[in-house]
């Protein structure tokens, strides 16, 4: 059930646009069009689209993978007042919708004159309350014995986070950033709200772009789908 709907997607991409809406459907038609992904920058700036997308999707994941590691680390190792209530009010955030911080994000990157720019898409997502909880998770699954060792061996709470607990973390932000990729590469409200210019959208906003009102060119639509996915997979 999961699947057939990609072999679609597929198969749409090497068929003519006459053979789209046949019935019944077939498939594959009577000849594969490989030439269709030829044509997926003829009218549309499609590898650009892509480009945006690496560019945005790469800069947020470091981001949130360094930001979220070190503010894990100090939730989950560090003593300091207030701690767990700080924590607290810092996971909280993760009740707040998406959609209900759009209009006060875009007023303020309205007054930063950065709406129709890619800073709009990443400054607020350089930080993420989920990836502080998922690091910070981890974090206490390791041995204190090796934050002491490290101590007495003169390391500097920066020197523990960087020597010991990140190269131990890494399956956490293995995964960590997998799920921030998949956020990014294929968010599409982000773009619909901040970005105007052609040449500035990212693939999913592409994508609906090259939707036309009257008619769509369905199996080049389709064959820039099938690309969009492959980072993803």
């Amino acid at each position: 059930t999961m699947v057939i709907p990609f072999i679609w997607m597929l198969s749409t991409s090497l068929k003519d646009l006459s053979e789209v809406f046949v019935f019944p459907p077939t498939m594959f038609g009577k000849a594969i069009r490989w030439n269709n992904y030829l044509r997926i920058s003829d009218r549309y700036p499609f590898f650009l689209f892509f480009l945006n997308s690496v560019k945005v999707s790469a800069i947020v994941v470091v981001s949130q993978l360094i930001t979220g590691s070190m503010a894990g680390f100090v939730f989950a190792r560090l003593r300091f007042k207030y701690r767990d209530a700080i924590f607290a009010l810092y996971l909280a955030t993760m009740m707040i919708p998406g959609q209900v911080t759009i209009i006060p994000n875009f007023i303020l990157m309205r007054m930063y004159g950065l709406v129709d720019h890619h800073a709009s898409l990443i400054l607020p997502a350089l930080v993420s309350a989920f990836g502080t909880f998922l690091m910070r998770q981890f974090f206490l699954t390791i041995p204190a014995a090796l934050e002491d060792a490290a101590k007495i061996d003169g390391c500097t709470p920066f020197g523990t986070y960087w020597r010991i607990f990140i190269p131990l973390s890494k399956p956490a932000l293995a995964t960590l950033g997998i799920f921030i990729f998949m956020g990014i590469w294929n968010d599409f409200l982000s773009p619909l709200v901040y970005i105007n210019t052609l040449e500035r959208m990212t693939l999913p906003l592409g994508l609906a772009s090259m939707q036309g009102m009257y008619s769509t060119d369905w199996p080049v639509l389709m064959a820039g789908t099938v690309i969009s996915i492959l980072p993803v997979i």
